[in-house]
């Protein structure tokens, strides 16, 4: 249950593994996240041209909404040898919207002929904070390549058939405490924290042990 002297943040967002992810993020700091299936939120049409714009529309509506500071995120990966795409299209690339098994499939159909070291791609991430009239935002990226069949069965969206050197693993096959410490969405908020923290004018917890 939340407590009144601690600032409530709404995360934009009905993804459960976007919100497990942020709320590991902000695990020391003392704030609340709550999400979309905990208040209820206004449909926003992500029509923008840039994770950016997309990510400010889902704010500013639910900061509206609520009346709380909120936090949305939009995210996608670019794909080299397609020009970038899917892009800010990712969520909807097979047509309907957050259908990651289509969506996977169609990525690798469309990849079919592309030899392995030309499958590089990357995911990114805009955060952005909306409280009032003040609008904060940073990005992240993670490098990485496309696999030609997913593997492992964590994570979400085309996190199966994102392979990261780094990792030696695809976000799938790795635990959301790993994932993020280098996942794109981690290293976007790496780079708000700081923002969110001035802003709220909050203290980080000690650490224990």
């Amino acid at each position: 249950m939340s407590r009144p002297h601690r600032p409530r943040l709404v995360f934009a967002t009905h993804n459960r593994g976007k919100v497990a992810e942020l709320r590991e993020l902000l695990a020391d700091l003392p704030i609340d996240v709550l999400s979309a299936d905990d208040v209820p939120l206004p449909a926003v049409v992500e029509d923008g041209d840039t994770f950016e714009a997309n990510a400010i529309r889902k704010a500013r509506a639910a900061a509206a909404a609520t009346g709380l500071p909120a936090l949305a995120d939009d995210s996608g990966i670019e794909v080299d040898a397609l020009g970038g795409a899917p892009g800010v299209h990712s969520a909807r690339y097979a047509g309907a919207h957050g259908d990651d098994a289509a969506n996977n499939a169609r990525l690798l159909a469309d990849l079919e002929d592309v030899p392995d070291d030309r499958r590089t791609a990357r995911f990114r991430a805009v955060l952005a904070l909306c409280d009032g009239d003040t609008v904060l935002t940073a990005t992240g990226v993670c490098e990485g390549r496309v696999l030609r069949q997913p593997r492992g069965t964590g994570g979400f969206g085309y996190d199966p058939l994102f392979f990261v050197p780094e990792l030696g693993a695809t976000f799938a096959e790795v635990g959301v405490g790993t994932k993020g410490g280098c996942s794109h969405r981690a290293r976007a908020m790496a780079a708000l924290k700081p923002l969110l923290i001035d802003h709220f004018r909050l203290a980080k917890r000690p650490p224990t042990g």
